[in-house]
């Protein structure tokens, strides 16, 4: 019978990262996608950022309530990996509690560990759907979470309260079958409420939360990267991955930088040799972007903090930082799923000319992103090619880009007259 279990124990493993890697895979070359872009710069501060945003979590903590529940259920996700890895051992050589006596009197402390946090990831977890579903908090409730988002949180907190409340019942079940484990410090307290149950029940209801808390870990693995739950992963090649330059600062177009260098000194155009291909400017479609910024879309956690924050949003536009991510990725997938859909892009199709032109580009989405994730840049780019590829703007901005060019100021002022107010003054 044990060989039997041991069995269908690696066969579903083996399917189970098996497709976990596919999915993975798959996603990798969707980020892929993208333009390339060197971000190797600066390693000792990347890791700086790694270590403060993606594992200290600095960013949650200007709302130190809800970082301290997000960190309890981070921290669960992360140390109790460890008593994961020994069920997994114990599967696949079908023995039982194989630590126990490798680690002797340390082993209850540490399942003890386990457990504390097992029911502080249950609290946090409890407290976040209450957030979500009775309390509706704005940014949790906005209607961009509509369907699939909000069930997709919903389904993750409720998966976790599951698998913590097996492993806890494993436990209990397991103390009352066998004296010697144990005791622990959460399980242990309901080790009574299992008496008089028999040998052959006990061993049973162990089994079974047992089976049934690592079919679930293994379909979790599977389910995090259809989920916004991937940041759990993405989140650390995110921060590495992140601009280190001032928030402030945007990126030129090298292409019209070298234009306007030609324009002022005229006799650099004879040496300079005429371009292979007329540059594109900005972005139209997922491709046209950066890997960074579909890696930004893959790495969304889609809390919300970016949307809460941007002012054009609070004031009522149509422009929603968190949805620009989530439409992003969502191109991302469609492309690598159908390939490069004939007519079908990222602007118009999934984000909109209004959406784009509400954006003031304050930084305060990037500012606001717990994971170093950079909205703005695929807006600017979005915005840039409309702007010079398709000369779609507004009128005022096309007065302003008029005076820019013919009086290098944004007023309708030739370059002369522009101080001639300070010479009446002195007069």
């Amino acid at each position: 019978m044990h060989i039997i279990q041991e069995i269908l124990f690696v066969f579903a493993f083996a399917i189970a990262v098996y497709l976990f890697y596919r999915k993975a895979r798959q996603i990798r070359l969707n980020i892929l996608l993208g333009r390339d872009v060197s971000l190797n710069d600066h390693p000792d501060l990347r890791w700086k950022n790694v270590l403060l945003l993606a594992f200290g979590q600095k960013k949650m903590f200007r709302n130190p309530l809800v970082a301290v529940l997000h960190f309890f259920v981070y921290a669960g996700f992360l140390i109790i990996n460890v008593e994961i890895l020994e069920i997994i051992l114990d599967g696949i050589f079908g023995t039982h509690r194989l630590f126990m006596p490798l680690l002797g009197s340390l082993y209850p402390v540490l399942i003890g560990c386990f457990e504390v946090l097992a029911v502080l990831v249950l609290s946090g977890c409890a407290i976040f759907l209450v957030r979500r579903n009775i309390i509706h908090v704005r940014r949790l409730a906005m209607h961009e979470l509509d369907g699939w988002p909000r069930s997709d949180a919903n389904y993750i907190l409720i998966t976790e309260i599951v698998l913590m409340l097996l492993f806890l019942t494993m436990n209990t079940a397991d103390q009352a079958l066998h004296p010697e484990v144990g005791p622990f410090w959460v399980s242990g307290a309901f080790r009574g409420s299992f008496e008089g149950l028999s040998p052959a029940t006990l061993e049973a209801i162990e089994r079974t939360c047992w089976w049934l808390h690592i079919l679930g870990i293994l379909a979790f693995l599977n389910y995090l990267p259809y989920s916004k739950h991937l940041h759990i992963i993405l989140a650390f090649p995110n921060a590495y991955f992140s601009d280190l330059r001032p928030k402030g600062k945007m990126e030129n177009m090298p292409a019209v930088q070298k234009e306007v260098q030609l324009m002022l000194q005229p006799e650099l155009a004879a040496a300079e040799p005429a371009p292979a291909e007329m540059p594109k400017f900005g972005a139209k479609d997922v491709p046209d972007l950066t890997w960074k910024n579909i890696l930004d879309a893959y790495s969304c956690t889609e809390c919300g903090r970016c949307t809460a924050a941007c002012p054009a949003n609070l004031t009522g536009k149509k422009l929603s930082p968190r949805k620009i991510m989530m439409d992003t990725r969502d191109r991302a997938e469609e492309i690598g799923r159908l390939g490069n859909t004939e007519g079908k892009t990222l602007l118009r199709d999934y984000i909109s000319e209004e959406e784009l032109r509400a954006c003031t580009s304050c930084n305060a989405c990037v500012v606001e992103c717990p994971v170093s994730i950079n909205p703005l840049h695929i807006i600017l780019q979005l915005r840039r090619h409309l702007v010079m590829e398709e000369s779609s703007a507004p009128q005022e901005w096309n007065m302003m880009f008029s005076n820019i060019e013919n009086n290098m100021a944004p007023w309708k002022f030739s370059p002369d007259d522009r101080d001639k107010w300070a010479i009446e003054m002195n007069a």
